[in-house]
């Protein structure tokens, strides 16, 4: 008798398009919503008010759950598929979890990592829409930033009252794509009408200030307060020019009254989540909304958070940018790795990971993320890394496979974490200078053994000193694939000098971005962009979207 072919599993898109999904009504009412507390975009997904705030302001906090990782490889360690399993288990355990991720940008989406919402029977959905424009905050945000980009170009043309030096301005467009050609620009081209000639360039909108200050406000209120206070420039003097100077600023937030609204959609199992902001953990502060953050954790018992890319990324920043100002701290941390991806780093990688994780504050849960196929040896060795190299506990993740059932004794473990919850702990006193801030995210985080400014960098910390604005954390810009700054060190380099060749003031989100190595803020299309896969049916259905 001839053998049976091998049945072929469905993609994670043919799972998320065959899922009977739950009126977003339905999700909001188990959540805890009233029904004026929430706005239906459609059938699966809607926004959520901020009013839910001041009503529950009296409810205690539940706890919060930071998913990080070990330096992923370019495909990513699976830390929102891992994510999502943990809610799904959590769920299956008895507990009212919540998720909270960030929205995906049409950058990563078609270019080498694919979409953000999870793999297998561990998703967000609707997958399609949160990869493909979603409820239109990205865009929002893109046109919030360039206006004020436009009316930066308008004032200069018809007078420049505020006597704005044009080479001080560093405010550029943004644009939700992938395009390295876009880096370095100029604009004003062709006589007088269409303003002065001037050197700039975009950032992908995931990179724009606007984004990072988006995700780090409390309400719109301080919405617009932190969009005055964005910096431009700077007038021959010194003076810094704001976006209030130049006027945008109210216009700027009209934009964004309903992108500053949390999106609300659900899991595969139906489970609450918060889909809302997305800055890249790399360029910028990696974390989804604080605003989501501090709804879900009225809402919740648990709140399940990840971080971009690996912990000296996303989880790092999550601790300077949004926990220390933004009033809250996680209770516990689960850090995720593959099998491969251990075998390829080798051990020292993630006992580097539980050091990070560890000087600030927390000893993790690591889950190893398995997919069909993986080899079963290496995920034994992947266990026995994990526990030699000091994990809290280290345990098998199969959500991708399993769904839920298949986080259960990750669940296990994150719930005997949260019974003796750590402290979060951070690397310097805010009102340090700028370059000590530096070093010490540079020794303790990333191994290095020393941080050398550029002579621009170091008269622009000078400046900001002179200016008041030394009071600042730092966001780091670096490559995600390592814990130095450049791939060719390895993923676990030790001893190096961290190099710092820019340092940029985002006034307006609260903190300094220093760009080390070559890290840009807009990235490119590789030779295979997963754009190449994405097409419609027959049918007009969606297909090659991962």
């Amino acid at each position: 008798m001839a053998a049976s072919p091998p049945t072929r599993r469905p993609s994670s898109l043919e799972i998320a398009q065959g899922a009977a999904l739950q009126p977003i009504g339905r999700v909001a009412a188990e959540l805890g919503l009233l029904d004026e507390e929430y706005e239906p975009y459609g059938r699966h997904k809607a926004k959520v008010d901020l009013g839910v705030l001041d009503r529950l302001a009296s409810r205690p906090d539940g706890k919060l759950v930071c998913v990080t990782s070990i330096t992923p490889t370019r495909s990513g360690e699976g830390k929102t598929t891992t994510a999502v399993a943990l809610t799904q288990g959590l769920a299956r355990a008895g507990a009212r979890p919540v998720l909270c991720l960030r929205e995906p940008s049409l950058g990563p989406v078609f270019g080498v990592k694919g979409g953000a919402a999870g793999g297998g029977y561990a998703q967000v959905v609707p997958m399609e829409d949160l990869n493909l424009h979603f409820t239109g905050d990205i865009h929002a945000i893109g046109a919030a930033n360039n206006l004020l980009a436009a009316m930066i170009d308008a004032h200069l043309l018809h007078g420049n009252e505020l006597g704005i030096d044009p080479l001080s301005i560093t405010w550029k467009r943004c644009l939700d794509m992938n395009d390295r050609a876009l880096r370095r620009v100029v604009s004003g081209l062709g006589g007088r009408v269409n303003g002065s000639p001037r050197e700039t360039g975009f950032d992908i909108t995931a990179a724009s200030e606007v984004m990072a200050i988006v995700a780090v406000s409390r309400d719109l209120h301080d919405l617009r307060s932190r969009l005055g206070a964005i910096t431009v420039g700077e007038t021959p003097d010194g003076e810094l020019v704001t976006a209030d100077d130049i006027g945008a600023a109210g216009s700027m937030a009209v934009l964004l009254k309903d992108a500053i609204k949390p999106n609300l959609v659900q899991t595969l199992e139906g489970q609450p989540a918060f889909v809302h902001a997305g800055p890249f953990a790399n360029i910028a502060s990696g974390n989804n909304s604080l605003i989501a953050d501090r709804i879900a954790l009225k809402l919740g018992d648990i709140v399940v958070t990840e971080g971009g890319f690996g912990s000296d990324m996303g989880f790092e920043k999550f601790v300077h940018l949004v926990a220390r100002r933004g009033g809250i701290a996680p209770s516990a941390v689960v850090l995720v790795a593959t099998p491969a991806t251990m075998h390829l780093h080798g051990p020292e990688n993630i006992r580097r990971h539980i050091g990070i994780v560890r000087a600030l504050g927390f000893d993790p849960v690591v889950a190893i993320n398995v997919h069909p196929g993986d080899d079963g040896a290496l995920v034994e060795d992947a266990l026995a890394a994990a526990e030699s190299a000091g994990a809290r506990a280290a345990v098998v993740s199969d959500g991708f496979e399993r769904g839920g059932k298949g986080a259960l004794d990750l669940a296990a473990e994150v719930l005997r974490a949260l019974e003796q919850p750590g402290s979060m702990q951070t690397l310097y006193p805010i009102d340090a200078p700028i370059e000590q801030k530096l070093l010490a995210v540079a020794k303790t985080v990333y191994g290095a053994a020393d941080v050398a400014l550029s002579p621009a960098a170091k008269v622009q910390a000078e400046r900001l000193a002179e200016q008041g604005l030394h009071d600042l954390p730092v966001c780091m810009a670096k490559t995600q694939l390592s814990l130095g700054h450049d791939l060719a060190l390895g993923a676990s380099p030790s001893d190096f000098t961290l190099p710092v060749r820019d340092l940029r003031a985002y006034t307006g989100a609260g903190w300094v971005v220093a760009l080390c190595g070559d890290m840009q803020t807009m990235p490119g299309l590789s030779a295979a962009p997963a754009a190449l896969a994405i097409d419609v049916d027959g049918r007009g259905r969606t297909v090659g979207l991962f």
